[in-house]
């Protein structure tokens, strides 16, 4: 099993591979033709050739930082702003009519507490789910493998570190229900 097929099992892999360097790097000059493209339909076009699958009336604005493209799915009427940072390591899927604010991060590698492991490359990709409706708002970082329930909002400069319910309404550094 080569490193990419483990990255996508969810098992260690190590991320110093070259052919895994090989894919971001086409991804980055990718997304640098995406975030300096006027066109809205050449920009879908770029997205669409990463690998994004991109659900009808969905809308990414640039700038946009990807590490692969091709482990990112984004359901229908969604709207990712400006400054979106998406470590798509593992998989990503953002369902519909969700609302991404400015600056929000997803992070979905979680790399080894131990130093020398660490050095050596070793990481797990962790998926992220934000289902239909949910709301993540400006500046706001999503940890490896949390999903965000339906219709739950995320406030502005949240750290979401566990899953959030769906309706829920979630805060902080760590982010915690505000919900009386």
């Amino acid at each position: 099993m080569n490193e990419l097929e483990k990255l996508r099992a969810g098992e260690l892999y190590n991320c110093l591979d070259p052919d895994l360097q090989i894919m971001r790097d086409n991804t980055f000059a990718k997304y640098q033709r995406f975030n300096n493209e006027p066109s809205r339909e050449k920009r879908e076009s770029i997205l669409k050739d990463m690998g994004i699958n991109l659900g009808s009336n969905s809308t990414i604005n640039p700038p946009l930082e990807i590490n692969y493209g091709c482990h990112l799915s984004i359901g229908k009427n969604s709207f990712i702003n400006s400054g979106a940072m998406i470590l798509d390591n593992g998989y990503v899927t953002i369902g519909d009519d969700v609302m991404l604010g400015p600056r929000v991060q997803l992070y979905t590698a979680a790399h080894s507490l131990d130093s020398e492991r660490r050095a050596a490359g070793d990481e797990l990709a962790k998926p992220i789910v934000i289902e239909d409706k949910a709301w993540i708002g400006g500046g706001a970082i999503l940890l490896p493998g949390v999903t965000i329930g339906k219709g739950a909002v995320v406030g502005a400069g949240a750290v979401v570190t566990k899953d959030v319910r769906s309706e829920d309404r979630v805060a902080g550094n760590p982010a915690r229900s505000i919900l009386q």
